[in-house]
């Protein structure tokens, strides 16, 4: 049986409809970036961008231009760490989502 949905298509889709799993992607997507995990947050911010606010509206909410944008978060971007708050941040308004971020001591190794 042939998939009817790409995977890409199907978190988008998901994202759009499912407030709970929009939060989720976009948390996720914040914790790669702390973890040094910039591919994968690339990807899953691009998602989030397709999922939440075209890319045209994400241009005008952060004053990046459109090409910037698609270029910082495709597969081989290099964004630097301001673009990347500030797409951070318009996201979370299009989500309606506060991001907060937390600290814990790490256990010693043994």
């Amino acid at each position: 049986m042939a998939l009817t949905k790409s995977y890409h298509d199907a978190v988008i889709d998901r994202a759009r409809r499912d407030p709970a799993f929009r939060a989720a992607l976009l948390e996720e997507a914040a914790q790669n970036l702390l973890d040094g995990e910039l591919e994968i947050a690339r990807s899953q911010l691009r998602k989030c961008a397709h999922a939440l606010a075209t890319f045209d509206v994400l241009a005008a909410t952060t004053n990046i231009p459109k090409p910037s944008l698609m270029r910082m978060l495709g597969p081989s971007g290099n964004p630097r760490a301001e673009n990347l708050l500030a797409i951070l941040r318009a996201l979370q308004s299009h989500a309606g989502v506060a991001l907060q971020v937390s600290s814990r001591q790490l256990e010693p190794a043994a």
